[in-house]
């Protein structure tokens, strides 16, 4: 098992959110509901829709993982992606962000950063031709809400209503997702600041959502960095913030007896788990430095801010329908 924190009908108990001129099929295939009529239908046919979209999901999740057996899932990865799909945002121009689900294709498909996550995306695709109703850019944030939350991590808001781009002749043309190296510590505090404050964050969430790096870990096929961030890369916690603290990182200079000839990067005394230099910065630069210190005390505080800087990355340049608030999904109960 994943986590103590598995797939219950029980854990989706909140309504949803359907996008208008969408329709929506209950797991049935036979209640159909359009979003004007979702608030009166029975037991809210889209609701059952996203829980089984999300039960979908969690079982994609675990099966991967047994299959693997190597402790490895994608868990990490599926964050990664709904992370890169929104990621592009441009809070100036309201350009970018995962409406369209662009990665989809060229140029957004193509770029470094996105390396390695086509896998993630056809491992999807059974999902998607499941139930055709759901956009690909809904598909691939779900699958880091529910990547999150299987992992045990906080409830994440979400909703409907994303759609999909026929082409990438939308997407910014320069990739704007966070580089892991600048150079020097100063240089990459402030690409890290360029990054996050143009889709609208700032410090505060910024160091929240790099709390992230608890799930997963890096492939040298992938991004050229080895190695996770936390012995239980498939477990939420405020785990990635105590090792920041806690452990002494030092600059890789081998890897498994020999010369390390990958990019910068640092690791434990173990040689085991690793941080990159814009995780390092975070100790280094002093208002990224006191969030740090918070969320390793507390965890709690941390999967609140964690939740609502996740949600909010997920719906930046989406234009949602102005519903009544009722219409919101949440999942699991927050720890």
């Amino acid at each position: 098992m994943l986590s103590a924190a598995r797939f219950s009908a029980a854990r989706y108990a909140g309504p949803a959110v359907v996008g208008v001129g969408l329709t929506w099929y209950g797991v049935n295939h036979h209640n159909v509901v359009h979003a004007k009529d979702a608030k009166t239908a029975p037991e809210n046919v889209a609701e059952g829709f996203v829980k089984s979209v999300k039960q979908s999901i969690a079982e994609l999740i675990e099966t991967d993982a047994e299959k693997r057996g190597d402790g490895t899932s994608f868990t990490g990865t599926f964050v990664r992606l709904a992370w890169h799909c929104a990621g592009t945002y441009i809070k100036e121009t309201n350009e970018g962000g995962c409406d369209g689900a662009r990665m989809r294709f060229d140029p957004e498909a193509g770029w470094s950063a996105n390396a390695g996550l086509e896998r993630a995306r056809t491992a999807l695709e059974p999902i998607k031709q499941k139930y055709p109703q759901i956009s690909y850019a809904d598909l691939y944030s779900l699958a880091g809400v529910v990547a999150v939350e299987e992992a045990g991590g906080p409830a994440i808001w979400w909703r409907l209503g994303r759609d999909d781009a026929p082409s990438g002749k939308s997407s910014p043309q320069k990739c704007g997702l966070p580089d892991a190296d600048k150079g020097s510590s100063t240089a990459t505090a402030a690409h890290l600041r360029d990054v996050f404050y143009r889709m609208g964050f700032n410090d505060q969430e910024l160091v929240a959502l790099a709390g992230a790096h608890a799930l997963g870990r890096c492939h040298t096929t992938a991004s050229g960095y080895w190695g996770p961030w936390t012995f239980s890369e498939n477990s939420m916690s405020n785990e990635y913030y105590r090792l920041l603290l806690q452990e002494r990182w030092s600059i890789k200079i081998t890897h498994n007896g020999k010369p390390w000839t990958g990019p910068d990067q640092f690791e434990d005394k173990t040689g085991k788990l690793m941080m990159l230099p814009s995780d390092i910065v975070l100790i280094r630069d002093p208002e990224f430095l006191k969030y740090v210190e918070m969320y390793a005390k507390d965890e709690d505080l941390f999967f609140r801010d964690f939740a609502k800087a996740f949600a909010k990355l997920l719906e930046l340049g989406v234009g949602f329908p102005v519903v009544n608030p009722w219409y919101k999904f949440w999942g699991p109960q927050n720890k």
